[in-house]
C-alpha cells in the first residue's frame, strides 16, 4: 500500500470509530487495527508485535491500561522461550528452530511498538481526556547484543571443506557468500538467479533488513561455484527447497552436521557475517567500508569492530613509523 492510499484507509478507519467521549472506551485491540490500517513505515514486524499485545489485553479498553499490566506482559514476554518454523527438510517434514529467549534489544521493540500505537492515539485524540500515556513511564531494557564471535583462519578452513562434502551441494556456496559478502542468512536464501549478474560479479538484494536495496560485490570463487551449479530458470531461487523450490532451503540440518564434522562450536550463521566483518577490520578497512558491505545505516553497529581497525592501524604505524625518533640525531 503507498502512503496516500494508506492515509486514506487510516483517515476512513478513524471516522468510522466512536466520536468523542466515548471514543475513551475504545479498545486496545481497536485502536491497533486503525492503526495498522494506515501504517506504511518499514518495519515489517510490527503486525506481528501488536498481535501479541492484541492477543493479551486487546479487550481492555484505553481508558483502563496500565504500566503495571503492561510491564508484566513484558516480563512474560522476556520469559517465553522461541520456537520458530523456518521451513521443511529433505524429507518434507517442519523444521523448527529454538532460539531460547527474546534478547532485551527484541523485548524493546515490542514496547516500543506499543507506544507507537499509544501516541497515534493521542494525536488522533482516541484518548480520554487528561490519559497519561502508560508505556512512556516505563524504562527500556538494558541492550546487550554486541555478541562477536568470528571464525579463526583454521575454522575457516575446516568448515569450508565439511561444507563442500555436505549432502546439500549448496551449502558450500551458501557458506562461501556468507563469509565473503557479509549477507544475512535470509538475504542470501531469498537472492533468485535474476539477481545475479556474473558478468560484472554482483548479487542485488532487493529488500535488506533496513528496508533498502544493496548490490553485494561476488568474489571469483563465489561466480565459479555459482557458475558450477548451472542455470536455472531466472526467477529460480539460488538456494531452492529439496521438494518445495518455491521456498528456500531449510538449512538447520546440515548447517548443524557440517559444524559438528568441522569441530567448530559456538557457532551460528550470523556469525560468518561477523566474520566477515573482522577480516576486512583486521585488513585495513575502515569503519565506513565496513558499514557499507554490511549495509549498516550508521555506525554505530558497526562499532563493535572498531577494536580490530584500531589494531590494524596500530600494527601499520609500528611498522611504517616505529623507526622515527629513538636513534635519530
Amino acid at each position: 500500500m503507498n502512503a496516500a492510499l494508506a492515509t486514506t484507509a487510516a483517515a476512513a478507519v478513524v471516522r468510522d470509530l466512536p466520536t468523542a467521549p466515548t471514543r475513551g472506551d475504545l479498545t486496545l485491540r481497536e485502536v491497533c487495527d486503525a492503526y495498522m490500517a494506515g501504517y506504511n513505515g518499514r518495519d515489517d514486524s510490527r503486525d506481528r508485535r501488536l498481535s501479541y499485545w492484541v492477543g493479551v489485553m486487546g479487550d481492555v479498553k484505553l481508558r483502563d491500561l496500565d504500566g503495571d499490566s503492561i510491564a508484566d506482559s513484558l516480563d512474560a514476554l522476556a520469559a517465553q522461550n522461541i520456537r520458530k518454523y523456518v521451513g521443511r527438510d529433505d524429507h518434507d517434514r517442519p523444521v523448527f528452530r529454538e532460539h531460547g529467549r527474546r534478547s532485551p534489544a527484541t523485548v524493546n521493540r515490542y514496547r516500543q511498538a506499543l507506544s507507537a500505537v499509544l501516541t497515534w492515539a493521542q494525536h488522533k485524540r482516541l484518548t480520554p481526556k487528561g490519559w497519561a500515556h502508560p508505556v512512556r513511564p516505563l524504562r527500556s531494557e538494558r541492550e546487550d547484543n554486541a555478541r562477536v564471535r568470528f571464525l579463526s583462519a583454521d575454522e575457516r578452513q575446516r568448515l569450508l571443506a565439511a561444507a563442500r562434502i555436505s549432502a546439500w551441494p549448496k551449502l558450500y556456496l551458501l557458506i562461501l557468500m556468507a563469509l565473503t559478502t557479509g549477507a544475512r542468512r535470509g538475504e542470501l536464501l531469498g537472492l533468485r538467479h535474476r539477481d545475479l549478474d556474473l558478468e560484472i560479479k554482483t548479487a542485488s538484494v532487493a529488500t535488506t533488513k533496513n528496508g533498502e536495496p544493496r548490490v553485494l560485490p561476488l568474489t571469483d570463487a563465489v561466480v565459479n561455484e555459482i557458475k558450477r551449479h548451472g542455470s536455472p530458470h531466472p526467477d529460480a531461487l539460488l538456494f531452492p527447497g529439496r521438494f518445495r523450490t518455491e521456498q528456500p532451503y531449510a538449512i538447520e540440518e546440515a548447517w548443524r552436521r557440517c559444524l559438528r564434522n568441522a569441530r567448530v562450536r559456538n557457532c551460528r550463521f550470523h556469525d560468518l557475517r561477523h566474520s566477515c566483518a573482522s577480516y576486512l577490520a583486521q585488513n585495513g578497512a575502515g569503519l565506513l567500508e565496513i558499514a557499507d558491505v554490511l549495509g549498516h545505516k550508521s555506525l554505530k553497529m558497526t562499532q563493535r569492530y572498531s577494536h580490530l581497525t584500531v589494531e590494524h592501524k596500530a600494527k601499520l604505524v609500528r611498522r611504517v613509523l616505529g623507526g622515527i625518533g629513538g636513534t635519530e640525531e
